[in-house]
């Protein structure tokens, strides 16, 4: 049990640093739709980078050790078309519609609406997204520390833009710093969760290949929200060329580091 202690604390240091990034949303003003618009657009950015630059290299990549570099590739491709109906069924049971009953039909009452609905799908795919990256960290660190500390330190780079995605959006239809706070750690908890939980499925219920699979998933609900959900309201509160600061500095700052981490 000693052995998995440093792997644990590694895990949860990776997914605590989407706290960081929830911190980081209260520098800007609440009623600054520009700021959401660039966030947002940000957000859709470091989304849809990591999904087709990483995650959907590296599912492959898992997959290879167990089927044929054809099967793999097919594998993984379905994982992420798996992912995008599991994103349309998101939207489905989370409907754009606003309830009569909960809401007025005053516009900026729908428009608090839809920004704190992205903010909660935004949640759920990070949430989902965190759970393989526990893996991941847990698995490397428990077998090679050096290793597993490169990748917790990577992965905690990565996950400062995805708290910065969530509390923003939840902040601004809210007001409220503890709710934006408390989205952000759930979805950061979900990581050291996912870990020891992952670990346990795999040595006994699920078949090892199922990350790779879970990864490609993870990443056609990314890139699905991004283009359904955070780039029309991006769009909607900003002007065009707020949205593609907000997208090239997501995809600068995620590349960056993805080669420097």
């Amino acid at each position: 049990m000693n052995n998995y202690i440093l792997p644990l604390i590694l895990t949860l240091f990776a997914g605590m640093s989407t706290l960081l990034g929830g911190f980081i949303t209260f520098f800007v003003k609440r009623d600054n739709l520009k700021a959401l618009s660039v966030g947002l657009g940000f957000s859709a950015g470091v989304m849809v980078y990591v999904s087709l630059s990483e995650l959907m290299t590296e599912a492959p990549q898992m997959l290879s050790a167990y089927f044929s570099p054809l099967s793999s590739k097919a594998m993984a491709f379905i994982g992420f078309l798996a992912g995008i109906i599991i994103a349309v069924l998101i939207d489905y049971f989370i409907p754009d519609h606003i309830e009569s009953d909960f809401l007025t039909t005053n516009k900026h009452c729908e428009q608090k609406h839809r920004i704190r609905r992205a903010g909660l799908i935004t949640a759920i795919a990070v949430t989902l997204h965190n759970f393989p990256e526990g893996m991941a960290t847990f698995l490397v660190s428990s077998q090679d520390l050096r290793l597993g500390l490169a990748v917790a330190v990577a992965i905690a780079i990565h996950n400062i833009p995805e708290g910065i995605a969530i509390a923003l959006p939840i902040f601004h239809a809210t007001g409220k710093k503890r709710l934006a706070i408390l989205y952000s750690f759930v979805s950061g908890i979900s990581e050291p969760v996912g870990g020891l939980i992952g670990v346990v499925l795999l040595k006994t219920l699920l078949p090892a290949p199922t990350v790779g699979i879970m990864t490609a998933a993870v990443a056609g609900i990314m890139v699905y929200l991004s283009f359904d959900t955070l780039l029309p309201l991006a769009r909607e509160y900003g002007e065009n060329h707020h949205v593609i600061i907000g997208i090239v500095s997501g995809m600068l700052i995620m590349g960056l580091s993805l080669i420097f981490f």
